[in-house]
């Protein structure tokens, strides 16, 4: 099912599920990356003339940063420029605590994946919430 040259061996049992893993903690960097990108835009003096579908499509085309994940933002900014639409909760299917997981147990700095998973987690409180009091 995968495209050609889309796949590939990557050793015994597990070892392809590992990589995919992996794969996954990198995508959360990425998606924080392209978040905060857009909200420096979106706070600058020139975010009311900036169409955000329009950047995202330049810079899928040819640009170092161009991604299917930029695709995707793309086309929902074509749908919802702001994306007002959209709630700021992220979930998480358990890809990205594991790459941090084994970060920690093998002693491998991961610093973007794991404040993307924290973030995460801060996307899920209640905007009450994040203000912890001490009792």
């Amino acid at each position: 099912m995968a495209p050609e040259e889309g796949y590939i061996y990557c050793g015994p049992i597990g070892a392809g599920h590992f990589v995919k893993m992996v794969h996954n903690g990198i995508e959360y960097g990425m998606m924080r990356a392209y978040g905060e990108g857009f909200n420096i835009m979106e706070a600058s003096q020139y975010s009311e003339f900036i169409n955000y579908s329009e950047i995202a499509h330049v810079w899928n085309r040819g640009s170092v940063i161009r991604s299917w994940l930029l695709e995707l933002a793309e086309a929902a900014f074509s749908k919802d420029e702001k994306l007002s639409g959209i709630r700021g909760y992220v979930e998480d299917s358990g890809e990205g605590r594991w790459t941090l997981q084994q970060a920690i147990e093998t002693a491998v700095s991961a610093p973007v994946i794991g404040l993307s998973l924290m973030q995460r987690f801060r996307s899920r409180q209640e905007v009450g919430a994040r203000k912890h009091q001490v009792r």
